[in-house]
């Protein structure tokens, strides 16, 4: 697989603090002022447009309230080639979307006691002991601190994803940590041979951290992690045909990529090319930061399970407090470089995901509302869990680069596009 597929797979959207701050006890979320009521035919508009402007070939949307599917519903194809339209059944590789589920299983750990999330990540990880800083220019000096578990949850480790042209992104791009052909073991080896951007807590950027967190699950539990993810995760909460690697079968309901050329026209990526996440048996990663396919209403089970604090169906896969925990902002005010987050909207960062803080401040900003958390991945699908108003939204689409318009125009079909919500922080 070509550096340039792997940064592109796990980058996904590309679009000095002291050890851990405490966390103030999470409130409780605020209730909207009036509940937000779905337009189905607002929510169809909108993904008929996102398709006949030429930014999607296909799309579809799942919108569950109050314990009940509010909306569904799809436009465009699939696969546009091969006439097949965009489906219910449809499978999409979700990349970045993969995150949130590894932070579930890694705290499904932690819930049982076996690490803290202030815990130094080399009492697990032994290769993580002695790391080094490389700076903007080259110059490398020792980590001021250890990395602790809590900075490999929320992106203040340091980590590079190779994306940002720095000296130690390429340094991370030499040693080839996320190779499909490692398995986590030497994911972890390699990747700790890598020096770290900045300092432990000074900042807040997107890297291979989950896939850490991916290790890290694998050493505390015993098993594998796609193992694990399957046993504790995918297979109680009912997520079928949810997983990293998939039967051939299965690649016929696959979702075309479709990759934005420089005349701005969408063109299907190579079949060769998709394959290699899913269906290349010579694969031996199981990333924790990208690598599922699923349909859609696999992930709305998760996401329900997240709105649902941890329980979906009598199955408990967290504790209430556990989603809270995970839901809330963790970023010290002093992490005043957050690389490109800022361009989620008002937000902050827990545990693996973005939590809205305080309401829209612009027109153009996405609408949501106050004590939200989500996440998106490469290809532009989105999903987010709004506890204001008891609902969630999944987001399917395969559109690369990442296309922020699109999830601005679905958030507005399903909020109404003045929506403000409950007031901030």
């Amino acid at each position: 697989m070509s550096k340039k597929m792997i940064l592109a797979a796990v980058a996904a959207m590309l679009l000095a603090v002291p050890a851990a701050p405490a966390l103030a006890r999470p409130a409780a979320v605020a209730e909207a002022a009036a509940p937000v009521k779905i337009d189905k035919a607002r929510i169809d508009a909108a993904l008929k447009a996102m398709v006949d402007s030429g930014r999607a070939v296909g799309v579809s949307a799942l919108v569950w309230q109050d314990g009940q599917e509010r909306y569904f519903g799809t436009a465009g194809m699939a696969d546009r080639e091969a006439g097949k339209p965009m489906r219910r059944d449809t499978l999409v590789q979700i990349f970045s979307m993969t995150k949130p589920i590894t932070g579930v299983a890694l705290m499904q750990l932690w819930e049982q006691g076996k690490f803290g999330l202030d815990d130094p990540l080399s009492r697990y990880l032994p290769e993580f002991a002695d790391m080094k800083v490389m700076d903007a220019q080259g110059h490398v000096v020792p980590a001021n601190r250890p990395i602790l578990i809590r900075d490999v949850m929320r992106h203040t480790a340091g980590f590079s994803y190779g994306g940002r042209g720095l000296p130690a992104d390429k340094v991370f791009q030499t040693v080839d940590p996320l190779n499909l052909k490692n398995d986590l073991a030497e994911f972890s080896r390699r990747l700790a041979t890598a020096p770290l951007l900045y300092q432990p807590g000074e900042q807040w950027s997107y890297s291979a951290a989950v896939d850490v967190q991916a290790r890290l699950v694998e050493v505390l539990s015993g098993q594998s992690y796609e193992a694990y993810a399957k046993a504790h995760i995918l297979d109680p909460l009912g997520m079928k045909e949810t997983g990293w690697t998939q039967p051939e079968a299965a690649f016929a309901r696959l979702a075309a990529t479709y990759n934005k050329g420089a005349d701005g026209k969408l063109a299907r990526q190579d079949d060769a090319e998709t394959r290699k996440l899913n269906f290349d048996p010579g694969r031996r990663l199981t990333m924790g930061g990208a690598g599922l396919v699923a349909p859609i209403d696999d992930y709305a089970r998760f996401s329900r399970m997240l709105l649902g604090g941890g329980t979906l169906d009598g199955v408990r896969i967290l504790k209430p407090s556990t989603v809270r925990l995970m839901g809330t902002d963790h970023l010290d005010a002093r992490v005043t470089e957050t690389w490109w987050l800022p361009s989620k909207g008002s937000v902050g960062f827990g545990l693996d995901f973005a939590v809205r803080k305080s309401q829209p401040k612009t027109a153009e900003e996405n609408r949501g509302a106050v004590g939200e958390f989500f996440w998106d991945g490469r290809e532009t699908t989105l999903f987010w869990v709004d506890p204001a108003n008891r609902l969630t939204a999944v987001f399917f689409v395969q559109t690369f680069p990442f296309d922020a318009s699109l999830h601005r125009d679905f958030r507005a079909a399903v909020y109404g596009a003045n929506y403000l919500g409950p007031k901030g922080d």
